[in-house]
């Protein structure tokens, strides 16, 4: 059985990620790793199924183990992906799919150079607008600074990503996708 390949899925708020996620595990049977967090527990959610509930000093000491193939903080919390079951996963021939932000793509990428980045890019920056827009849980304000982190990581892209896919339509691009790691499974 050949290794398995690390999918990373990252693109600017409102480009349709988590759609575009959603569409390949259709497609694609994926091992989803399960990410550390510092922060509580919300009702609903189960340890070890949501997150890994666990407290900042164990945070800490995986960072200082090298335990995360990326990690960042986020509103006074720690949130990150372990190393361990994401290649344990790998080394069994099984895909694994990561939907994470940009800098933690980039640091996947430097912990794992064999994963596979793809950015997903909007169609215009006024239709990336009309999604944000279209949530109706978003502020003017907010919305501008999504726009303006949107524009930044669109301008990087190229240098970060192996592959910039367009979003205009989900299945589409899941197809896309899939065909990409089609051609990285039999390199």
């Amino acid at each position: 059985m050949g290794r398995g390949i690390l999918l990373v899925v990252s693109g600017p708020s409102g480009v349709g990620k988590s759609s575009v996620v959603h569409a390949l595990t259709e497609r694609v049977d994926f091992h989803f790793s399960v990410s550390w967090t510092t922060r509580d527990r919300r009702p609903g959610e189960s340890d070890g199924v949501d997150y890994v509930f666990v407290d900042r000093e164990h945070f800490e000491h995986g960072v200082e183990q090298g335990g995360f193939l990326e990690w960042a903080e986020y509103s006074g919390h720690l949130y990150g992906t372990p190393r361990q079951p994401v290649l344990a996963q790998l080394d069994q021939g099984n895909h694994v799919l990561l939907d994470i932000e940009n800098d933690g793509a980039g640091q996947v990428k430097h912990a794992y150079p064999q994963a596979l980045l793809v950015f997903l890019l909007p169609p215009s920056m006024e239709e990336l607008e009309r999604r944000l827009r279209g949530r109706g849980d978003t502020s003017d304000r907010d919305i501008e600074r999504r726009l303006g982190i949107a524009r930044e990581q669109i301008a990087e892209a190229g240098a970060k990503f192996d592959h910039l896919v367009t979003n205009h339509e989900v299945d589409v691009v899941a197809d896309e996708i899939v065909s990409i790691l089609t051609a990285a499974a039999g390199r």
